[in-house]
């Protein structure tokens, strides 16, 4: 706050000059965070991440993916893009360290060639498809996707990739096909963290087969219009829009129908705090924090106002009649 003096009295400052009450708020409550020590590890980790931000891979520095433009309704939000450099640097992938800027130090030790992808259960074609058969099983779409994570923070991000019915279609599950699992790559050789005890390796995630079947529910194997870095789950990985980010399983190697609810990694792990379901769901809180509003990275300076959580993250036009009559407290 300015305050002009003089020798003789005092001098009102003019209204430019004021510090407005909000800001001054908030540094009063910046100072006593900074008091209370928080702020010394919050600013090195935020300097660590500016500082990977200067050393990664470029738009432009992977391979291009061409797509087209997706017309499926609700497919491309008009809302401002996240920073390439943010969206690679800021990730959750715990098969390369639990802090947010590990992968993108670690992943580079995945190896991606010769990849493939084996489907079974509950099919009437059960087998191998190699990376390049998924990707010409289907058009690719450019799709530009809010992402929401658990953890309270969110992106923008322009995905590519088509909707996984294409493969469901393509694999013919049998009647009794309820649910759609998705195991990801573990591999201790390539990935550090695999065998730690944070979470019962491989990774699992699973859709009901209504889910699966939805046109926004993406396979993807780029962004940003190249393929996708390895950090955010290269080769191919699954995007679910309107569900909590852990739902959308990365490097994906086996994709397996059943008729039984598959049990997912962070269900097995808390599942009094991650449901099968996952929606993004403002009036339900995660036991250790509210889900009310959200952290958009990229908007995330030290003043920056928090977004309110939207319903289905926004796609509850779109995904909504999958879950009517359900009790969505119960089945979070």
């Amino acid at each position: 706050m300015l305050i002009k003096t003089d020798r003789d009295g005092f001098t009102h400052p003019i209204t430019g000059e004021v510090t407005p009450r909000a800001v001054y708020q908030d540094r009063r409550q910046l100072l006593k965070w900074m008091a209370s020590g928080a702020a010394g590890a919050a600013l090195a980790s935020w300097a660590g991440r500016e500082a990977l931000a200067q050393q990664v891979q470029r738009a432009g520095k992977l391979a291009p993916l061409n797509a087209v433009r997706s017309a499926v309704p609700g497919a491309v939000t008009m809302e401002k893009v996240t920073d390439y450099k943010d969206a690679t640097t800021y990730n959750n992938f715990y098969e390369f360290g639990t802090d947010k800027d590990e992968p993108a130090k670690n992943a580079r030790t995945l190896k991606t060639t010769a990849w493939t992808v084996e489907v079974e259960g509950l099919v009437k074609k059960p087998g191998k498809y190699a990376l390049e058969d998924l990707l010409k099983l289907a058009p690719q779409e450019e799709r530009i996707y809010r992402l929401r994570c658990v953890e309270g923070w969110s992106m923008v991000v322009p995905w590519v990739g088509y909707s996984v019915s294409h493969l469901v279609n393509k694999v013919e599950p049998l009647g009794n096909a309820k649910f759609v699992e998705f195991i990801t790559q573990a591999d201790p050789k390539t990935m550090p963290f695999v065998g730690s005890r944070v979470l019962d390796w491989p990774y699992v995630e699973g859709l009901r087969m209504d889910e699966a079947m939805h046109p926004l529910a993406l396979l993807s194997f780029g962004m940003y219009g190249e393929v996708l870095p390895n950090q955010n789950g290269a080769p191919v990985r699954l995007v679910v829009p309107w569900k909590y980010g852990f739902k959308s399983g990365k490097s994906i190697v086996k994709i397996r129908f059943s008729e039984q609810m598959p049990k997912t990694a962070w269900n097995k792990a808390a599942a009094n705090e991650y449901g099968f379901y996952s929606n993004v769901n403002p009036h339900v809180d995660h036991p250790r924090w509210s889900q009310a509003t959200e952290r958009r990275i990229g908007e995330d300076g030290l003043f920056a106002k928090k977004r309110k959580t939207l319903m289905f993250n926004g796609y509850e036009a779109q995904v909504g009649q999958l879950y009517a009559g359900m009790d969505l407290k119960k089945n979070y």
